[in-house]
C-alpha cells in the first residue's frame, strides 16, 4: 500500500477527530475524556492498551515479533486561556483551549497508529505514548515513574510539536539542546504598611521590588555569557487592595530559562542573593521559594540525524533546517530524553502572525500539516525498525 495516498484518504476523517479535540480540551492530569477517545481508537485498530499511566496517559503498542522497542509520544493536556478564534469548532469549555497544538500532536499520532496497523514493520515494537500534562506539570516525569520505561523499554523515544514560524509542513531538527530548562520562583517582600501620605512610616515593599526587579534583568545581561542564553520573567506581581494604603507586603513570581547547567544554578544563586541583599538593605525581608521543573531538552546525535533523515524523505520539497537556535521554552519531553536516547524535531505550520503563536487566545492547530505529520511518524517507524 502507498503510504502518501492511505493517509491522504484518511485524512478528512483524522481532521474530524482533531476538532473533536479541540472542541473538549481538558487540562494537565484532568484529560479522562481525551484518554478516553485515544484509547478506543487505539483498541479500534486492535492494538494493545494501557491506561493509567501516570495519571491519565495512555500508551497502545504494536508488537511484530522480535527486534527493538521505539516509542512515539504526543502531548494531550490543553491549557488555561478563553479561546478568540471563533470557529465552529472552537472550545465548549469556558477558559480551556488547545492554544498549543496538542489537539493536532494527538491526532497525527493517532493516525499513524492506524496506518501502521495497516502497514507494520516487518519486526520489533511500536509503542504510541499520549502523555498528560505537559503544560508545567510533568506529565512525562509522571508517566516514567508510573512504569512507562519498565513496562516499554524502548530503545529510543522520539517527539514532534507543530511550530509557528516554520513554513508549513518544513521541518527543523537539531542535535544537542532544542528547548530550554525551566524553572520558577516566588518571593516574598515583607516590609511595613503604612498610610500612602506617610511612607516615611513605614518600609514601602512596592519600591524594594522595583529595586529587585531591574537587580535581576542585570544578572542575565552582565552575568551570563553573551554566546549564553538565559531569560528571567516576572509573570505575577501581587500587592495593596487599597488606594492610600502602602502595603505590608509584595509577591513577584515567575520563571527563568536556561540552556546550560552552569548558567541555571549562577541564576538562582544571584536571584536568591540579590533579594535577600536589597531586602534587607531597604529594611524589608525576602523569602524565596524556587522550583526546578523541566530540565533542558536535548537530542541525542545518532537519533537526531535519523530525524532529519526521514523529515527529508517525508517533506523533500523542503529543506529540513538543523541551524535553528534552541528555544527558550520549555518540554517536559526532557525527562523522557533523558532516560532514552532520542530526538525532538519540529514541523512548522506557517506563519505566525495575527497571534498565530503558541499559547495565543486566537491559535489554531494547521489542519494542513496533519498528513506531513502522520507519514513522518510512519517512516520513522519503518526506518527505526528497519521495515
Amino acid at each position: 500500500m502507498e503510504i502518501r495516498s492511505r493517509i491522504d484518504s484518511l485524512t478528512r476523517e483524522i481532521i474530524g477527530w482533531r476538532r473533536y479535540l479541540h472542541a473538549h480540551p481538558e487540562l494537565a492530569f484532568q484529560e479522562k475524556e481525551t484518554a478516553a477517545f485515544v484509547a478506543a481508537k487505539l483498541r479500534e485498530f486492535g492494538l494493545e492498551v494501557h491506561e493509567g499511566i501516570g495519571g491519565t496517559g495512555v500508551v497502545g503498542v504494536l508488537r511484530r515479533g522480535n527486534g527493538p522497542m521505539v516509542g512515539f509520544r504526543a502531548d494531550m493536556d490543553a491549557l488555561p486561556i478563553t479561546e478568540a478564534t471563533g470557529l465552529p469548532y472552537a472550545s465548549k469549555t469556558a477558559g480551556i483551549m488547545h492554544a498549543c497544538g496538542h489537539d493536532g500532536h494527538t491526532a497525527m499520532l493517532l493516525g499513524a497508529a492506524m496506518i501502521l496497523t495497516e502497514t507494520p514493520p516487518a519486526s520489533g515494537s511500536v509503542v504510541f505514548i499520549f502523555q498528560p500534562a505537559e503544560e508545567g506539570e510533568a506529565g512525562g516525569k509522571a508517566m516514567i515513574d508510573g512504569g512507562l520505561f519498565r513496562d516499554f523499554p524502548a530503545a529510543s523515544v522520539y517527539g514532534l510539536h507543530n511550530w509557528p514560524g516554520i513554513p508549513a509542513g518544513q521541518f527543523a531538527v537539531r542535535t544537542g539542546v532544542v528547548m530550554a530548562a525551566f524553572d520558577t520562583f516566588e518571593v516574598v517582600i515583607e516590609g511595613h504598611g503604612s498610610h500612602g501620605a506617610m511612607p516615611h512610616q513605614g518600609i514601602d515593599p512596592i519600591a524594594v521590588s522595583t529595586q529587585l526587579y531591574q537587580a535581576w534583568q542585570l544578572i542575565v545581561s552582565r552575568n551570563v555569557n553573551p554566546t549564553d542564553a538565559a531569560v528571567i520573567s516576572v509573570t505575577q506581581i501581587h500587592a495593596g487592595d487599597a488606594w492610600n494604603v502602602l502595603p505590608d507586603k509584595v509577591i513577584l513570581r515567575g520563571t527563568v530559562r536556561t540552556l546550560r547547567p552552569q548558567t541555571r544554578e549562577m541564576i538562582r544563586t544571584q536571584m536568591t542573593d540579590r533579594a535577600d541583599l536589597i531586602c534587607r538593605a531597604f529594611g524589608a525581608r525576602a523569602h524565596v521559594t524556587w522550583q526546578e521543573r523541566y530540565p533542558p531538552t536535548i537530542n541525542s546525535a545518532a537519533e537526531a540525524d535519523l530525524a532529519r533523515l526521514v523529515a527529508a524523505d517525508t517533506a523533500p520539497a523542503a529543506e529540513v533546517l538543523t541551524d535553528l537556535a534552541p528555544s527558550m521554552a520549555s518540554e517536559d519531553f526532557s525527562y523522557m530524553l533523558q532516560k532514552k536516547p532520542g530526538a525532538y524535531a519540529w514541523l512548522g505550520c506557517g506563519p505566525a502572525d495575527n497571534g498565530m503563536n503558541l499559547h495565543s487566545p486566537r491559535y489554531d492547530f494547521n489542519d494542513e500539516i496533519l498528513p506531513v505529520g502522520i507519514e513522518y511518524w510512519v517512516r520513522l517507524a519503518h526506518r527505526v525498525l528497519q521495515a
